[in-house]
């Protein structure tokens, strides 16, 4: 069915194409539709489950931050068999993001290149949409960035108000400062900026925690484009400052991979096939350094479940899709389960929690 719908899909403006996708995803909940979604793309298999930071995920297959930015639509994500599900990014004001267009395809490559700029609603917004987050049957996760006009020196306050807002609204949090789309969003990744923005992030948490809100992880996702040993310092400066898990990674500002596309000069952060590679190295690295430590989810380039293998063989606990689905459709989360179910079967695992690390 995907087929057909894609070509129609991909007529379309890619912006356009995925704002009709989540009125679509709307409609259903609306019209009571996810049990239908839930019988069509759910997979279940006790051997793809597992604990992590306190919370069940039935399966390691999550939907990553940027396709329900203002969570609309993440009880239909959930519906379509994902094991969890990431909503954001979620800035404290609502903005419109960076000039149109900026999302473009490069269906050769099976990838994408977006500028969006944190393009949402904000906090207020999402509170609205989240209220009833737990009626999704899988973690939520919740990520959050700084608004363009604020400035570095003052990221921290806006990092403070999401989660001043959002904090009873999820499961795990996460504090994005990887997206290369926000000017200097990733110079916080320094490593004496991001151990004050971490310290500003976890006395707000430990303030909120102090007036009765449950505690809920906090994340830090990383950027593909460090150097090796800062990347060394950023995660174990991470780990040291009591961060919860690491995502690894966001888009990449390299053109690697990629064919001579008309597209492939667009300024803006390259997702899908040509990240593979490149995220389950940084995913290996990253585990080498903290995996005992701190639970990591791999994400990019993930297509089919020998991708999603190899990242958790490298050390991810979990992963991420979501270009994947692009060019695959919905029914990718399920064939990626699936898959999973019978690698683990080859290879004698009884669950998906004895793989996550054992080629690092």
């Amino acid at each position: 069915m995907y087929h057909f719908i894609k070509k129609y899909l991909f007529t379309l403006d890619p912006e356009e194409a995925h704002e009709r996708t989540i009125a679509a995803l709307k409609f259903t909940e609306q019209r009571g539709g996810t049990n239908l979604l839930r019988l069509l793309y759910g997979h279940s298999d006790e051997c793809l489950a597992s604990e992590i930071w306190g919370l069940r995920f039935p399966n390691p297959v999550g939907l990553a931050a940027g396709f329900d930015k203002n969570a609309e639509v993440y009880r239909a994500l959930a519906a379509l068999g994902f094991g969890f599900v990431e909503v954001g990014t979620i800035t404290p004001f609502a903005q419109s993001g960076n000039e149109k267009p900026r999302l473009f395809r490069m269906v050769e490559d099976q990838a994408v290149i977006n500028r969006m700029g944190f393009n949402n609603h904000g906090a207020d917004a999402a509170v609205e949409n989240l209220v009833d987050y737990a009626r999704a049957d899988v973690p939520i996760g919740v990520n959050i960035g700084k608004n363009k006009i604020t400035p570095n020196e003052a990221a921290a306050g806006d990092y403070e108000k999401c989660l001043e807002r959002l904090y009873p609204y999820g499961n795990y949090f996460v504090i994005n400062v990887s997206s290369p789309n926000t000017p200097n969003l990733r110079d916080l990744q320094e490593t004496e900026s991001l151990r004050q923005l971490i310290k500003a992030i976890r006395l707000k948490t430990n303030e909120l925690e102090q007036r009765g809100a449950k505690p809920k992880p906090i994340l830090l996702k990383v950027a593909p484009d460090m150097m090796d040993e800062h990347m060394r310092d950023v995660v174990q400066l991470a780990a040291a400052e009591g961060i919860s898990g690491i995502i690894a990674t966001n888009t990449t500002l390299s053109r690697k991979g990629l064919t001579t596309h008309p597209r492939s000069k667009e300024t803006g952060g390259l997702s899908g096939r040509p990240l593979t590679e490149r995220s389950t190295a940084w995913v290996k690295e990253i585990y080498q350094e903290v995996g005992n430590q701190v639970p990591i989810i791999g994400v990019g380039g993930i297509f089919n479940g020998d991708d999603a293998y190899e990242k958790i063989r490298a050390g991810a606990s979990l992963v991420q899709v979501y270009t994947g689905m692009i060019y695959k459709g919905p029914g990718v989360v399920k064939a990626i389960n699936k898959r999973l179910a019978r690698l683990l079967k080859r290879d004698g695992f009884t669950n998906i929690s004895q793989v996550v690390g054992v080629d690092s």
